[in-house]
């Protein structure tokens, strides 16, 4: 029976922290509450008074993004650095070179107006036009009266093979891997020798 009282003990809420508290000890806990919880004006969470400026700090104050410095609540910081920031890194669909992400549009105005030659119908098509073209493509050469088709299809074989975008992309990447490396390393070097010059 006295099983039964204890789960069926009737409860009132702390007018400080609004929980549901045993009758029985609201009293004692309304005291040690209101002594020692406060709620965050921002959250609305309980926390205690000691840590509410550390709860702010690590919580709801503004931070500046790394990249482009505008400055932003903290729950949100890592949805503007994937999503949003104009500074952040992005491939080109055309030639996958990383660019800044305000960059990209003029990029892409540039690089998808090259062109590259459909193997199948011998036609030199715009990149930003190559999914289109790749389906409705018959395979079958244009038409085009005169040997003067003949002379530019000889002159396509004899010319230099042009290069796929995934190799530019690659060797550009290597390129500034290894410039990134190479400053790297010099100015390691110049900041040892500098402390070095100090002591």
């Amino acid at each position: 029976m006295a099983m039964a009282n204890a789960f069926d003990e009737t409860t009132k809420i702390c007018s400080h922290c609004d929980r549901a508290i045993p009758s029985s000890n609201i009293d004692l806990h309304f005291a040690h509450c209101s002594r020692n919880l406060e709620r965050c004006k921002v959250c609305g969470d309980m926390v205690p008074k000691k840590r509410a400026e550390e709860h702010f700090l690590n919580t709801h104050a503004p931070v500046a993004c790394s990249q482009c410095s505008e400055m932003m609540e903290r729950e949100i910081l890592a949805i503007h650095r994937g999503e949003n920031c104009p500074q952040r890194i992005v491939t080109c669909e055309f030639c996958e070179f990383p660019l800044p992400a305000i960059d990209l549009a003029e990029h892409q105005e540039v690089c998808g107006n090259r062109t590259e030659l459909c193997h199948l119908c011998n036609r030199y098509i715009r990149l930003q036009e190559r999914y289109n073209h790749e389906l409705s493509c018959t395979g079958v050469p244009e038409n085009v009266v005169g040997p003067s088709r003949d002379v530019r299809a000889a002159q396509r074989d004899q010319g230099p093979q042009r290069r796929q975008p995934n190799d530019i992309s690659r060797k550009r990447l290597l390129l500034t891997i290894a410039i990134t490396g190479i400053a790297f390393l010099l100015g390691s070097l110049f900041f040892q020798r500098k402390t070095e010059n100090l002591h």
